[in-house]
């Protein structure tokens, strides 16, 4: 479960596990709190999609300061949709914080066990994947969109987790955070047949709505993926708050007709 926390004005959202956890902060912003001016009107964080440089980085140092962190140490990549999954050290922090031209390219999941290098990575409708194993201090976070999904970004990312710092997965305590739901997210054969290859139980992820048409589930997808990869289900949180549902609080690209902000999710070791 997910629970709201406000301050100074700025609206975001936590794991009520991971955030009793005194390791790590973590959190998920929405579109409350900022200066961005519509169509990305509010807390847009990310610079790709054509919003004012400067209110941008307004927006980024004022969701840095409500979680008690500095905008300086934070890290970023470009996002495209893979399974690349990076290890970022301290002496990297400020990648892509400032400008888009210095983040990591081609990059969907970053993990650390260096305290004060903030991940970070960007949503309006994809899944944000966080991963925290307190038992050899490492943290991980990615982003999952349909692709990711199903390239099982998650559990690639505690793999990379494991092959460098020893976790196990079943150590490990994870959040699905908000995305586009089952609810709204209609997709056609060319998700479907990929989704069908790689996952046995996909009649069980999706609804079929007739005509070559689907609902999928990417929460339930995304908590697969991690059970298979070890992680325990009491361990595995789910917000299940659909993007597209609310774009109230939320920047949802499909509803919004692609034109709109992003919101971000955080995570950093202490």
């Amino acid at each position: 479960m997910v629970k709201k926390v406000s301050k100074n004005g700025v609206e975001w959202m936590v794991f009520e596990r991971l955030s009793k956890e005194s390791g790590i902060v973590h959190g998920f912003s929405t579109r409350i709190g900022g200066v961005s001016q519509a169509p990305y009107d509010g807390l847009n964080l990310a610079f790709h999609v054509g919003d004012d440089l400067e209110d941008i980085i307004i927006n980024r140092r004022r969701f840095l300061n409500v979680l008690g962190l500095w905008l300086e140490d934070l890290t970023a990549g470009e996002q495209v949709h893979s399974d690349k999954i990076r290890i970022v050290k301290r002496e990297e922090r400020g990648r892509g914080t400032f400008n888009y031209e210095t983040a990591f390219s081609g990059t969907d999941g970053f993990i650390t066990n260096e305290p004060g290098v903030v991940l970070s990575s960007y949503y309006a409708d994809c899944v944000p994947l966080f991963i925290y194993d307190p038992v050899n201090k490492v943290v991980g976070l990615a982003h999952a969109g349909w692709k990711g999904t199903l390239m099982r970004i998650g559990a690639r990312t505690i793999e990379k987790m494991t092959e460098n710092f020893g976790t196990k997965g079943k150590d490990c305590l994870v959040g699905i955070g908000p995305s586009i739901g089952s609810c709204c997210y209609e997709v056609d054969e060319r998700v479907i047949e990929p989704l069908r290859a790689e996952f046995s139980e996909w009649k069980e992820l999706v609804v079929d709505k007739g005509s070559g048409r689907w609902n999928l589930n990417l929460w339930e997808t995304n908590r697969q993926v991690f059970l298979n990869a070890g992680v325990s289900s009491e361990n595995i949180e789910m917000s299940e708050l659909c993007t597209s549902c609310n774009t109230d609080i939320f920047f949802s690209y499909r509803r919004e007709g692609g034109i709109t902000g992003r919101m971000a999710s955080i995570i950093t070791l202490k």
